[in-house]
């Protein structure tokens, strides 16, 4: 089997520990691996492959020989050297949101348009975690009854906000003796309608992610989206209420069939027996969970879902190494 070197960047935050964990669990098929990180992580020691791994320090020269790198360091870290690891041969699969809205670059989540792996010119985005797990389960619906407007609340876990939104929550229940403030209020105990930083609209850039990530993903600008992002106290997963107005009529079994039927989406939907998507029960997983699916009777051709989804691995590591399999099978 052809093996491929890699580098990982960011390799000790959240999503860089989760993209090691993904790689090994799902065997990818990796040569030579570079664990890359920021100054203050260097010499940090990561396990792969059986092997113990010291991190490096990420600089201009890290990306000599490498095939694929995964980024998730940050939009200002991958601004600057995923252009370098470019021109050192790597194909970059970045997870921050530097390039997910520049044209030439493709925004990809595989069950949704896997197609545009195949036309980067060197980077490919990985989406915000949100879009992810909604486009997932709204792309087989979208495929046979045209979504036209899409309002969605999110319920978003503390780990989206990386390590120091983790670090918060646990100082705040007595976990951890001392942790950085990350979110301007307490989340413990409490709900946050407050997503990244608001824009002079009112709204947040997360919210802004979920329009415009939506309509590119979805090879789609009509589509009308409205978001709402919240945290929530919650360690990993989050949780979405999305309603969608289709332009043609359905059924309710046909929306049954197309998501049990969907790649990736995972249909749990017995309220009878209290059985719909939770974080705790999606958490580790990398399907997309979908259930509480009904009809909205204020609106012709409405319907309601409630989509869950582990944040760090589908909405983050899991889509980047799922892309980097794609390519594989496409070269």
């Amino acid at each position: 089997m052809r093996l491929y070197n890699i580098a990982v960047v960011g390799a000790t935050g959240l999503v860089g520990r989760k993209m090691i964990q993904v790689l090994e669990e799902r065997k990818f098929p990796a040569g030579n691996v570079r664990f890359l990180a920021s100054e203050r992580s260097v010499g940090k020691e990561v396990q792969f492959g059986g092997t113990i791994h010291t991190v490096e320090r990420l600089s201009e020269r890290s990306f000599s020989g490498t095939e694929i790198a995964l980024f998730s360091a940050g939009a200002a870290v991958s601004r600057e050297f995923a252009p370098l690891a470019v021109k050192a041969g790597a194909l970059v699969i970045d997870n921050s949101s530097a390039f997910r809205m520049d044209p030439s670059v493709p925004l990809v989540v595989p069950e949704v348009n896997r197609q545009m792996i195949f036309r980067h010119k060197g980077i490919i985005a990985n989406p915000n975690c949100s879009t992810i797990q909604m486009v997932v389960a709204l792309k087989p619906l979208h495929d046979r009854w045209t979504i036209k407007r899409i309002v969605v609340a999110t319920y978003q876990s503390v780990t989206g906000a990386g390590q120091r939104g983790l670090d918060q929550l646990e100082h705040e229940l007595g976990k951890r003796p001392h942790a950085e403030k990350k979110f301007p209020h307490p989340i413990a105990m409490n709900i946050l309608p407050h997503v990244d930083i608001f824009l002079p609209d009112g709204y947040t850039r997360e919210e802004h992610k979920m329009v415009n990530e939506t309509k590119k993903i979805m090879g789609d600008d009509t589509i009308k989206v409205n978001a709402t992002c919240v945290r929530v106290p919650v360690y990993g997963g989050h949780s979405e209420s999305v309603n969608v107005e289709c332009a043609k009529p359905f059924q309710l079994n046909e929306v049954y069939d197309a998501l049990m039927h969907a790649p990736g989406v995972r249909v749990q939907d017995d309220v009878n027996a209290a059985l719909y998507p939770m974080p705790l029960t999606a958490w580790e997983k990398d399907e997309v969970f979908v259930g509480r699916i009904r009809r909205d009777e204020t609106l012709e051709n409405g319907l309601t879902l409630w989509v869950v989804s582990d944040n760090l691995r589908k909405g983050a590591a899991t889509n980047a190494v799922q892309i980097a399999e794609e390519w594989i099978k496409g070269k």
